[in-house]
């Protein structure tokens, strides 16, 4: 497995902050309140309702530490692993009624975390055997990019750029509104964008075939290969001749990434990993009535 992003806990804690408030209003878990007696003790386990990839189990027990600062954590797996239906993902100890009111924020985190993580190792499987890297992309829930893109190296695939602030990506909107379009129009936006930021790579964007000759005489770090179809993309390889990495994008599937990988791309990238995905079902049972040793 690859060695998995640093994640950036300052802004996780804020999320977590933000999602109990919107859950809890002001008047806290009314339910839980009603019906549990204070100072009950449980114990729950997080169960892996289908196979998959697990992904965030350091951000489901913060919730119930921000809860329950004296809960016991007990993980059985760790992110990354596959694990099959039915595998008991971790075990929490506490105050019940932290138990209860972190459930559904806990799950929430995990649930996302994990079908993105899930996703990834689908496509990363897909071009296994080629030197060809699954790419993420920004398409990412606002606020939740660091965890997103944590989730995405755990299921096996690689992260782009973080943001706009870590690489230069020339577009074809960029050049419009720049004035640049036309003959020559990448070589100047290449030239201004190094002019201004010589410590980043450029990629370049490119929809057409003339498009990646001006992006080799430009001399791009890198070039994105726009909605072409396999044929072109076939083409791009044989111009670039290995000079410039080229990363396919655009109507990219499961079923279509090996025929891709198979022309030579170093890289595919996948708005889907992040942007359409389904939660990976996990539960939160209660397990037994805890003990005062807890």
């Amino acid at each position: 497995m690859k060695t998995l992003p640093p994640i950036d806990y300052k802004r996780v804690n804020k999320l977590i902050r933000l999602a109990l408030e919107e859950d809890l209003g002001d008047r806290g878990d009314t339910t839980t309140a009603a019906v549990i007696p204070a100072g009950t003790m449980a114990t729950a386990i997080l169960i892996c309702k289908q196979e998959g990839v697990v992904a965030g189990l350091e951000v489901a027990y913060r919730v119930f530490a921000k809860l329950d600062p004296g809960c016991l954590w007990h993980p059985r797996v760790q992110d990354g692993d596959f694990c099959k239906q039915g595998t008991i993902l971790a075990q929490v100890s506490g105050h019940a009624s932290a138990l209860l009111t972190g459930e559904r924020t806990a799950l929430n985190f995990l649930q996302r975390l994990s079908g993105i993580a899930t996703v990834a190792r689908k496509y990363a499987d897909a071009v296994a055997g080629t030197p060809t890297q699954i790419l993420d992309t920004r398409k990412s829930t606002p606020g939740w990019r660091n965890l997103e893109k944590y989730a995405v190296v755990a299921g096996g695939a690689t992260n782009h750029r973080i943001g706009l602030y870590d690489r230069i990506m020339i577009k074809d909107n960029h050049r419009v509104l720049a004035g640049l379009e036309g003959p020559k129009g990448i070589i100047r936006s290449v030239q201004r964008a190094r002019a201004m930021y010589p410590d980043l790579k450029v990629q370049v964007e490119a929809d057409r075939l003339n498009e990646v000759q001006e992006a080799i005489e430009a001399q791009a770090d890198y070039i994105l290969l726009d909605n072409m179809t396999n044929a072109e993309m076939a083409e791009a390889v044989k111009i670039t001749a290995g000079r410039i990495p080229l990363e396919a994008s655009g109507g990219i599937t499961l079923e279509r990434v090996p025929s891709i990988a198979a022309l030579g791309v170093d890289y595919i990238s996948v708005g889907a990993l992040t942007h359409s995905v389904k939660a990976l079902d996990i539960s939160l049972d209660i397990q037994l009535q805890a003990t005062e040793a807890l």
